[in-house]
């Protein structure tokens, strides 16, 4: 069994979600923590409050988007921690576009950090990370990126090509003291819709804050719940894992209906659409009568 006490780990998009409850649960088990994220006053927030309670921290303010920053991330780590035992690649964004209307540079945009943040993220830290006796690359990915759905095509895309990283990056790794686990959430309360970019999301919902309204619903598992999943997988050597009921549920799906798992979610989402505007036209209805 692996153990964090005492182990250097750094963490990207730490400033809230799953990374905040991450360096959290870490510094809990007795690591010291590099903490990133772009949103400095976010991240000054869980720096400053691990501090208070005697926990070896700091932080760097860093865009995963940025292969320069990426390099400058590791090399702090070379110089505060003397070198990084764990690194987990959770920076991430969202963006919500039917295919015929994506903007290039948003895809760019989010593909840069969901994508190659976790590539140059790898890239940055293995040759520091080869000198540890027992290290983990931890990459997050997405249950999406075995079942898709409308207007979540460049997300999709950008976490199904994160596992086929990690999957990789394991084989190439193998019979050293560097592990390779990559993470599989389902619907985590985070913050991540509401920061998403949309472009147009008609065919899935009435209006923006629908789609953001109806993820929250969904979300069912807090990032504290998250984080404690991620370290146990961590600790018990896992390759892979999967956060959450539903992210369990669709991988069964997709397991056994490869074909037609995407299509019928996507039909399950339209009637929690329907049943939705019917529940709301009935609400209207009775206080029109009062």
């Amino acid at each position: 069994m692996r153990t964090l006490q005492g182990k250097s780990v750094v963490i990207t998009g730490a400033a809230s979600g799953i990374g905040e409850a991450l360096a959290h649960a870490s510094a809990a088990r007795g690591a010291r923590l590099l903490l990133a994220d772009i949103d400095a006053t976010g991240l000054d927030r869980v720096v400053s409050g691990l501090k208070a309670n005697g926990v070896e921290c700091s932080g760097l303010v860093s865009d995963t988007g940025n292969e320069a920053a990426i390099y400058a991330l590791a090399q702090e780590a070379q110089t505060r921690l003397g070198g990084t035992d764990v690194l987990i690649n959770n920076a991430g964004v969202g963006l919500m576009a039917p295919i015929e209307k994506l903007r290039t540079a948003d895809a760019q945009w989010l593909m840069n950090i969901n994508f190659w943040g976790v590539v140059h993220g790898c890239q940055a830290f293995i040759p520091q990370m080869r000198q540890r006796p027992d290290a983990v690359l931890v990459n997050i990915s997405s249950i999406f990126a075995m079942v898709s759905i409308p207007t979540q095509g460049i997300y999709n895309a950008s976490k199904a090509a994160v596992r086929g990283f990690s999957d990789a990056l394991r084989e190439e790794l193998r019979g050293s003291a560097l592990d390779v686990l990559c993470v599989h959430p389902g619907g985590i309360k985070t913050n991540i819709a509401n920061s998403a970019r949309i472009t147009d999301v008609s065919m899935v919902a009435d209006s923006d804050q629908e789609m953001r309204d109806n993820f929250t619903k969904l979300a069912r598992t807090t990032p504290q719940q998250a984080a404690a999943v991620i370290l146990r997988a961590i600790e018990s050597r896992k390759t892979r894992v999967l956060i959450g009921a539903d992210a369990r549920f669709m991988d069964w799906m997709f397991r056994l209906f490869p074909a037609h798992a995407s299509h019928w979610l996507s039909n399950i989402g339209q009637w929690m659409r329907r049943r939705n505007a019917a529940k709301a036209g009935s609400t209207s209805t009775q206080n029109n009568t009062i």
